[in-house]
């Protein structure tokens, strides 16, 4: 059987969250097969429960946010991400502000967050959903236009292509595949760090935004150059990141998919109607278990490589 995943043992982290500057503790923990990913509002008079889910997506600019009531959790998108490329299906985040540490920008510091907590196999098999036939958004024309699809694939892979009309971005790689079968998520993928423009921060910065952003978890450029003095991770590492969000954006489906992911100048918003709109068709899609591992698609039986 191919098994769902949680932690060995709980592990913590505390850092500064990228919108708010605000210092913020998380502690993950182990959680019983079948729970699913829970964050858990645990600084508020009553602990609130915000369990991950496509609708339970409220807020899709700068960042994914989840909600329920009025409790938020802000930029759970790098932390979900990490736990789609590890494969973690049952786990509890308790956080004590309203959005989750940016620490380097990255997946990475999750992945080592979770690795470092152990990884532990449960007596539940693992669900995926299998996507059935093809499911498209698109929003604008010509210059303005945008696109995400999921189709048929046994596996998981994810194609993005980013267009930003700066010198520093289009001087690197502007489209990326990458295949969870055959490629390494922590090696390839989850080092990506977010990133912004001067001007775009500047303004943010006037309307109470970007207050934990800086050169120690963000690529930041001017109008020509990247400034971080050690340069770029990846010589095409905008585009991975927009992999690394995508994977953390579609894990909110609380299932891993299996898909191929494609993409053009998708964010947040876009990826999250996506989902929706692969719910919103019952014959785009069926709940999928493994008796067999290896029967299982390349990538998901094996546990990721430790560091």
């Amino acid at each position: 059987m191919l098994a769902q995943r949680t932690l060995k043992s709980l592990t913590k982290a505390v850092g500064v969250g990228m919108h708010s500057g605000q210092r913020v503790e998380l502690t993950l923990r182990p959680a019983a097969p079948d729970t699913g990913i829970v964050f858990r509002r645990v600084d508020l008079p009553q602990p609130v429960d915000i369990p991950i889910s496509a609708q339970a997506v409220t807020d899709t600019r700068l960042a994914s946010t989840i909600s329920s009531g009025s409790a938020k959790v802000h930029t759970v998108e790098h932390l979900m991400s990490a736990c789609a490329g590890l494969g973690i299906d049952n786990l509890y985040i308790d956080i004590t502000a309203e959005e989750v540490p940016i620490l380097d920008g990255s997946a990475s510091s999750f992945v080592f967050l979770l690795q470092s907590a152990g990884i532990e196999l449960q007596s539940a098999p693992k669900r995926f959903i299998r996507v059935l036939k093809p499911v498209e958004v698109r929003e604008g024309r010509g210059a303005t236009e945008k696109w995400a699809r999921l189709s048929p694939y046994n596996g998981y892979k994810l194609g993005f292509e980013i267009d930003f009309d700066h010198p520093a971005v289009d001087s690197t790689g502007q489209r990326v595949e990458f295949d969870l079968g055959t490629g390494s998520y922590t090696r390839d993928i989850a080092r990506a760090r977010t990133f912004g423009f001067t001007k775009d921060v500047e303004m943010m910065r006037a309307n109470g935004l970007a207050l934990g952003g800086g050169l120690d978890n963000a690529i930041v450029m001017d109008d020509y150059r990247v400034l971080n003095t050690d340069g770029l991770r990846y010589n095409d590492e905008f585009v991975k990141h927009k992999i690394l969000d995508a994977m953390g954006d579609l894990y909110l489906l609380g299932k891993p998919l299996l898909a191929a992911y494609s993409a053009f100048r998708s964010g947040h918003a876009l990826n999250n109607k996506l989902l929706r709109e692969l719910l919103s068709h019952a014959d785009a899609y069926e709940v999928v278990t493994f008796e067999d591992e290896k029967k299982a698609p390349q990538g998901f039986a094996q546990l990721a490589r430790a560091w």
